[in-house]
């Protein structure tokens, strides 16, 4: 039935597409389970999911994206208004498993290997889950950073593609895949040990905290999927993409005359968006995870020619 798959992918090329988009909405809709119960320590399989008010709800009224609109953002049960972000992170969840098959999945009249893509799934998933958490308490679990890190070791290992490993001609089998897992482990350890020293560093300046070491944690796990490349990327690449969104963010303010949060607001009780205002708090998770996004999703190639072309000369005495 397998071997059947890249001729269906040939005869209706719409179909996977469709149906990554659609298992990605559940994916999310996962997530705001995961999102919401974690930080407080629930379980994210039970109970079912209910209404704030306490009253199960029923699975069409729990559809990804559509049951918001259907139910105009108001719960059947009670009429209790509830967040669009729930809508929100089905749809960027669904949007980023879409794009993640599509830039990363191999596909030929005769072969399907989408292999890289699941794994950036796998990332893109964790990464998510860990900005919105992050955004309303200011933590990040420690299984959407040493648990993706490991996951990334693991996947690296049976998957060499992730890290651009295939197997040569006249080569030993598994040596890709050991190739494969060495460059997630080396992703790793360059991504904490980089982000650990900047944070120490900035600490004995600052003399006081700059950083969590859920970041280090994080940038660890994003270098396990992406090497050591976007490991770095993903902390220069995070300041550039924290300065842009807060500058976005008071604009918004300015030209409304509104306070403005830094994110969608939320109903975790416990959760508190952070409102701008000076010497606001802002969490660099967020940052870290759309900077490593975009590297492992498009901006690897330009990261990959820029350290050849620009970094590596330095290195072997070429500079003019």
């Amino acid at each position: 039935m397998l071997s059947h798959l890249p001729e269906v992918n040939a005869a209706f090329p719409w179909f996977f597409p469709g149906l990554v988009f659609l298992v990605g909405t559940m994916v999310g809709s996962f997530l705001n389970v995961c999102i919401y119960r974690i930080p407080a320590d629930q379980s994210v399989v039970t109970p079912r999911s209910h209404c704030a008010c306490g009253k199960p709800i029923a699975w069409f009224d729990n559809i990804p994206i559509l049951s918001w609109f259907i139910l105009r953002g108001k719960a059947r049960c009670c009429g209790r208004p509830y967040s669009f972000r729930y809508v929100f992170v089905e749809a960027l969840t669904g949007g980023l498993f879409l794009a993640c098959w599509l830039l990363k999945t191999r596909a030929t009249a005769t072969e399907l290997h989408p292999g890289e893509a699941v794994c950036g799934w796998v990332l893109l998933s964790a990464l998510v889950a860990a900005t919105f958490i992050d955004l309303d308490h200011f933590i990040i679990p420690d299984r959407f950073t040493i648990g993706l890190g490991f996951a990334g070791l693991a996947l690296a290992l049976m998957v060499p593609e992730l890290h651009g490993q295939g197997p040569v001609l006249g080569e030993a089998p598994l040596l890709a895949n050991f190739r494969s897992g060495g460059q997630a482990l080396v992703g790793m350890l360059v991504g904490a040990g980089l982000v650990a020293w900047i944070a120490g560093t900035a600490e004995a300046v600052l003399k006081k905290e700059a950083m969590g070491f859920g970041d280090v944690k994080l940038v660890g796990a994003i270098g396990a999927f992406t090497g050591w490349q976007g490991a770095v990327f993903s902390v220069f690449g995070g300041a550039i993409v924290g300065t842009v969104w807060v500058a976005l963010a008071w604009a918004w303010q300015t030209i409304s005359g509104k306070k403005s949060a830094i994110a969608p607001p939320t109903e975790t009780s416990e959760g508190q968006p952070t409102e701008l205002g000076m010497g606001a708090q802002v969490p660099f998770g967020p940052m870290l995870a759309v900077a490593g996004a975009l590297h492992f999703l498009w901006l690897h190639g330009w990261m990959a020619k820029y350290v050849h072309e620009t970094v590596m000369p330095l290195f072997d005495g070429r500079v003019r």
